[in-house]
């Protein structure tokens, strides 16, 4: 962690646009209201970092008072440096709780060598997550996911799982008990990890997902990071595509009623048949 004040005029502006960027994404999605008590997920990686960075600088200036408390899940990966994120969190004065939870021996143990471990480990983690949030008072689970996250999810789930579906900037768990909340929704990873250095987060690396450098998501960011460099602002023109749907121009008949036919000179029609009679 930096210990030095006086950042540069350029950090200035990055920082402020980063704040930026989460207001608007929390106040287009209402993600944090009077009296929250906001969990924010901290891994140890640049986004989550920069995450709690970001609500800390918003939480002074906000117009209504909620409550952070950082959380970090010791997955008990061999060489894990478990003083790092104690030390850094208790300079930084923000409460939080670490729990522990040796979830990677059972993703070791259940995914067979060279099979991806991304699916059970977040299941896990989720699971571990989840509880601590119903059992404290947490209103909004806060995660790192950034706009380049949520575009790699959306090609994903396209060319993998054949289905029009992204990363929601909020989102209610199935069970309906919590709220995820990805304030970091609109900003470009280019930028935190500028934000990252400038900050110099005592980063930790990920000894499970994080070394799998022949996962599909790996592929799908080397693919958008190509586009990019051919055609720059093509990440944020698709990501502005999640924001501009039409159903009526896709081919899902559960989101559009393709049989409601307007009349020229009258009601509409749920019946194709009454055209005919």
């Amino acid at each position: 962690m930096s210990a030095v004040p006086d950042y540069s005029n350029n950090f200035k502006r990055l920082q402020a646009r980063l704040r930026g960027l989460a207001g608007k994404a929390i106040e287009d999605f209402r993600m944090i209201e009077a009296g929250d008590k906001v969990m924010v997920c901290l891994s140890g990686g640049k986004d989550s970092y920069t995450l709690l960075d970001i609500l800390m600088s918003l939480q002074r200036s906000a117009p209504v008072q909620f409550e952070l408390v950082a959380v970090n899940l010791d997955q008990k990966q061999p060489g894990f440096p478990a003083h790092v994120l104690p030390d850094y969190l208790t300079a930084l004065g923000v409460p939080f709780h670490i729990i522990e939870q040796d979830t990677y021996s059972v993703v070791k143990r259940v995914i067979p060598e060279g099979k991806t471990m991304c699916g059970l480990c977040s299941r896990l983690r989720r699971g571990a997550l989840y509880k601590y949030a119903a059992e404290n008072g947490v209103t909004k689970i806060a995660l790192g996911h950034h706009r380049d996250d949520i575009v790699e999810t959306l090609f994903l789930n396209m060319f993998f799982g054949g289905k029009l579906k992204a990363m929601p900037p909020k989102l209610h768990s199935e069970d309906g008990r919590h709220i995820v909340i990805r304030p970091l929704a609109y900003v470009a990873e280019s930028e935190i990890e500028r934000y990252a250095r400038a900050r110099e987060f005592p980063l930790i690396p990920c000894s499970l997902c994080g070394s799998q450098e022949n996962m599909q998501r790996v592929e799908i960011k080397k693919m958008l990071r190509e586009w990019e460099r051919q055609y720059p602002g093509r990440t944020e023109t698709i990501f502005s595509s999640l924001r501009n749907v039409v159903p009526s121009h896709l081919a899902d008949p559960a989101s559009y009623d393709f049989n409601k036919r307007p009349q020229p000179d009258g009601p509409v029609t749920n019946n194709p048949g009454e055209l005919f009679e």
